[in-house]
């Protein structure tokens, strides 16, 4: 069974800082409470080709994965995907403004589990969701307090 999660939110902060923050994934431990740590395998600077080691704990577990950056649109778009481990994945986020001060970010993690993690996937795109959501308020938190 896949997991496919969109998650959203609206922040009180133009397009080019929000995008600016959530595609350095350097930040991603500031905002997502999962993610332990993230090592740059490539020079840093987001472009397309950019790989990433990720340190992160979900449903229990610690879970080490590369990230590579397959598509990047400044302001607009990115998505990494990785290929290893039971649960391949591939994380987008996607900006737009609805007017001159705000952002309009989407979150979407999709993947197809394998194994066990194939059996547990109601399970964890619930979790998942609920883990985005939060993240995401995060997010709004830091982002409107700058």
């Amino acid at each position: 069974m896949a997991v496919d999660v969109l998650t959203e939110i609206v922040i009180d902060r133009p397009v080019h800082v929000v995008a600016e923050y959530v595609a350095d994934p350097s930040n991603a431990p500031e905002w997502y409470a999962n993610i332990e740590s993230v090592q740059w395998q490539t020079e840093p600077g987001v472009a397309v080709g950019s790989r990433m080691d990720f340190v992160a704990h979900f449903l229990g577990r610690r879970i080490a994965y590369t990230y590579e950056i397959v598509e990047f649109v400044p302001d607009e778009r990115m998505v990494m995907r990785t290929a290893q481990g039971p649960f391949p994945m591939e994380t987008s986020y996607q900006w737009s403004a609805p007017d001159n001060r705000s952002t309009h970010m989407t979150l979407r993690n999709r993947g197809e589990p394998s194994g066990f993690a194939g059996v547990a996937a109601p399970l964890m795109s619930a979790a998942m969701r609920r883990a985005n959501n939060k993240d995401l308020a995060r997010l709004k938190s830091l982002l409107e307090s700058r």
